[in-house]
């Protein structure tokens, strides 16, 4: 069953037994759209997404230079970066909007 659908989303998924966070969003981000070399993988924050399932929510922050057009988009229905003033044109739920605007308002200019 799909959470938030009809909704724009980042890349990710649910811990399986035991697995950590970190080991998670790699294991996700291979699987979703073979992302395998990401750079300064970082740790967050975390937000409960009060008005969907309940669930704590990690945030990462990574680098990754490349095309995401030639990726090979194993969930979803597509897959693009957008530019921070893109995102109010999306509809996105709420939590993974305020951890976008989160994100945004405390990385460095």
């Amino acid at each position: 069953m799909i959470a938030w659908p009809d909704h724009w989303s980042v890349l990710g998924g649910g811990c399986d037994p035991g697995e950590a966070p970190r080991t998670t969003i790699v294991r996700e981000l291979d699987e979703e759209a073979g992302l395998t070399d990401i750079a300064d993988l970082t740790e967050l924050f975390e937000i409960r997404d009060e008005h969907g399932s309940g669930q704590l929510i990690t945030f990462f922050a990574a680098t990754w230079d490349g095309d995401e057009t030639t990726l090979p988009l194993a969930e979803g229905v597509k897959l693009q970066f957008l530019a921070p003033e893109d995102l109010a044109l999306r509809t996105i739920p709420p939590f993974i909007r305020d951890g976008i605007n989160r994100y945004l308002a405390a990385r460095p200019a």
